[in-house]
């Protein structure tokens, strides 16, 4: 045996322990968080992941080749996350609510804490538009808006896993409701008009309130939509006074409820006989 044979042979041996250590690892996780639900305790622990974090730090401090063992880390450590995002949540969180709720800061956090997918609707109609959505709405109208925004949701059906973030107007149509349902759960952020006001006064990018910031005015449109808004919902989390970790959560918490309950009505519905 050549010493490049011999070398091979170690380098082989070496993916067959890193393999098994893989496994193992996914194993663990999986473990853990059967153990985390079993005794009620928080799903989400950014903190361990930040100790994590300070190890590998430590580890590769004197190492020469530090960058490609972070992106192997970093590689699996998203693969980890995938897989308990697979298995908390086999559909699409869609999130729904007012202008300035948090559907974007909560739908980038939940990208963090599970490496899903995140679209959001405003962006990506900018994007393939090749315009701003206030432009959209000057040159096309509001009615070709929409529809884009019913074509988006329909095409998200085939995608699971990932993390819808609606504009605020998506939820008043009960069409789009429809498309939403049928691959997700409908979350529904909300937040009092003042809390509202504070964090859109400076924004320039959404048309329907450009003329009129101001509490009042928010407060009515939004008492306007609410009803369709709490219709289209499966849950609904308040997020005045919360940090982002306390809202993202309640929603992984009410969502788990919610597949557990909806499992426990299909168990108990009496078997039909065709």
């Amino acid at each position: 045996m050549t010493r490049l044979e011999k070398l091979r042979k170690r380098l082989g041996q070496c993916d067959e322990i890193l393999l098994d250590a893989i496994l193992m690892r996914h194993h663990i996780i999986k473990d853990i968080m059967a153990y985390k639900e079993e005794n009620g305790l928080n799903i989400l622990d950014p903190e361990q992941e930040e100790r994590q974090k300070e190890w590998l730090d430590g580890r590769l401090e004197d190492e020469s080749n530090a960058s490609e063992v972070w992106d192997i880390f970093h590689a699996i450590g998203k693969a980890s996350k995938q897989m308990q995002a697979r298995k908390l949540f086999d559909y699409n969180i869609v999130l729904i609510g007012f202008m300035g709720a948090g559907k974007t800061s909560i739908s980038e956090y939940l990208k963090t804490l599970f490496a899903m997918d995140v679209i959001e609707m405003d962006q990506i109609i900018a994007e393939r538009e090749g315009m701003s959505i206030p432009d959209i709405f000057e040159v096309h109208g509001e009615q070709y808006f929409r529809d884009l925004e019913t074509n988006l949701l329909i095409e998200m059906q085939a995608r699971k896993n990932v993390v819808i973030s609606c504009g605020g107007g998506t939820p008043l149509r009960e069409c789009n409701v429809v498309e939403m349902k049928k691959n997700g759960r409908v979350v529904l952020l909300t937040a009092s008009p003042k809390t509202i006001f504070d964090r859109v006064k400076d924004s320039h990018d959404r048309p329907v309130i450009e003329n009129n910031k101001n509490v009042p005015f928010i407060a009515d449109l939004m008492e306007k939509r609410r009803a369709k808004y709490e219709a289209a919902a499966d849950i609904v989390i308040n997020t005045d006074g919360k940090s982002i970790i306390e809202v993202c959560e309640e929603l992984v918490q009410k969502l788990l409820a919610m597949d557990e309950n909806l499992s426990l009505i299909h168990i108990s519905e009496p078997t039909r006989r065709s």
